[in-house]
């Protein structure tokens, strides 16, 4: 199958999704020739879905970058918090950046089923993500009972909370596990940058990519829709919007 037709699949449900290796190669030019810094100035922490899916579709030319810090537990959400946050910014070169890749993950099969995709030496398809299909599951049963937190499922029982907050939201959609997806972007974009702003960083730039990440079939890849792309300024503050310029 040839890129434009794997892009077609994807774009019907992301339009501005791109395959993830052309977004890695992109933020690489962005740091060359804008920023005026190579990639192994650069310490990458990554805030995605804990799914072997996502180590297996891992871009190889994201490995120029330092790291990755693995901040994300299921669907991406920031579950190493402050700690791993501070933990990540005590490691960046004093003259490189930061860059925070985050977002929850959906699949879509090449024959453009939403929610799942088939994995290698599978015979059936899978769930994609599997944890927001089972919270969106207990959603729409009426399951999650709000404030319910428990040890042994903590992270999904955050997943959980998340949904219900905007249950109304997500079960009048067409398409309840996109805007389920949606809802859980906004979370995960909303902790990572109360993190970003009670974190010092030692280093030039902070570099913020928010995306969906978006799974398909073994032979197709993975592609990027990204939401959010800003870059901050550690010695002036200044704040800069680039999404429309490169995504």
């Amino acid at each position: 199958m040839k890129k434009r037709e794997k892009l077609a699949i994807i774009r019907a449900y992301y339009p501005n999704a791109i395959t993830t290796i052309d977004s890695v190669n992109r933020l690489i030019d962005f740091v060359e020739e804008k920023l005026d810094l190579e990639p192994a100035q650069v310490m990458l922490a990554d805030s995605v879905c804990s799914d072997d899916v996502n180590s297996i579709q891992y871009p190889a030319r994201a490995h120029e970058f330092l790291g990755p810090f693995k901040m994300g537990g299921l669907d991406g959400f920031p579950f190493t918090g402050l700690t791993g946050m501070g933990a990540f910014a005590s490691h960046v070169p004093d003259s490189g950046a930061v860059f925070i890749y985050y977002g929850p993950h959906i699949g879509i099969t090449k024959t453009g089923a939403i929610g799942e995709i088939h994995r290698l030496g599978q015979h059936k398809n899978s769930g994609c993500c599997g944890a927001a299909k089972g919270a969106l599951q207990k959603l729409m049963n009426n399951e999650i009972v709000e404030g319910r937190m428990t040890d042994l499922d903590y992270q999904m029982n955050t997943i959980e909370q998340i949904l219900l907050r905007h249950k109304d939201r997500i079960l009048s959609s067409d398409i309840p596990l996109k805007e389920a997806t949606s809802v859980i972007y906004e979370a995960i974009d909303t902790r990572i940058n109360e993190l970003v702003n009670q974190t010092k960083y030692k280093c030039k730039y902070v570099i913020l990519m928010g995306a969906v990440l978006i799974n398909s079939d073994s032979d197709l890849g993975s592609f990027t829709s990204t939401q959010r792309f800003d870059v901050i300024d550690q010695q002036t503050g200044e704040r800069k919007d680039l999404m429309q310029a490169y995504f």
